[in-house]
């Protein structure tokens, strides 16, 4: 993760009051670490990611950073067959940061899980630069390109893309 994307996530968690987030694709824990560091105290952060030695690195690097494993809820599995599971409407906030094939799926399900004024925040979403260039017509290309389309266009958000690392899509659920 680029250090401005980094610093975008702990404002966006702080200016939110983030209490409750989800992060679809835990990774190293970089960017959970960026979003914990912006939230309260009390504040809980869900981590997904279908690969075990991701979060087991995540963890360590929680541990190494404070974190209280109180703070921490991390679920090995398909993001996909866990978002159905989180509850409607109770999360302050929602990482995008996983397979790019699944950023819509990912998207459309995040919406649901946030309540009113909560942030979704997509990474990558200038992919390489690619996104502006019209010529570029390959796979991941266009689905980030989906991706951003239906976040603009869907009226239950308000958008805005932050030009931040590889790009930071960002939106508020009205």
């Amino acid at each position: 993760m680029q250090p401005g994307t980094g610093a975008a996530l702990t404002v966006l968690a702080a200016a939110s009051r983030a209490r409750a987030v989800v992060e679809v694709g835990t990774g190293a824990g970089v960017s959970g670490l960026h979003l914990l560091r912006g939230m309260p105290t009390d504040g809980v952060l869900t981590t997904i990611d279908v690969e075990v030695e991701h979060q087991r690195a995540a963890k360590q690097a929680f541990a190494e950073e404070g974190v209280r494993a109180a703070r921490t809820r991390t679920i090995s599995g398909r993001a996909l067959d866990v978002l159905p599971r989180l509850t409607d409407g109770a999360y302050d906030l929602v990482f995008v940061d996983a397979d790019i094939e699944s950023y819509p799926a990912y998207v459309e399900r995040a919406v649901r899980l946030l309540r009113p004024g909560g942030v979704l925040a997509v990474d990558d979403a200038l992919w390489h630069d690619r996104v502006a260039d019209p010529a570029r017509r390959d796979e991941a290309t266009t689905l980030v390109r989906e991706t951003g389309r239906l976040v603009r266009e869907d009226d239950r958000l308000l958008p805005a893309m932050l030009p931040v690392g590889d790009g930071l899509l960002v939106a508020v659920r009205r």
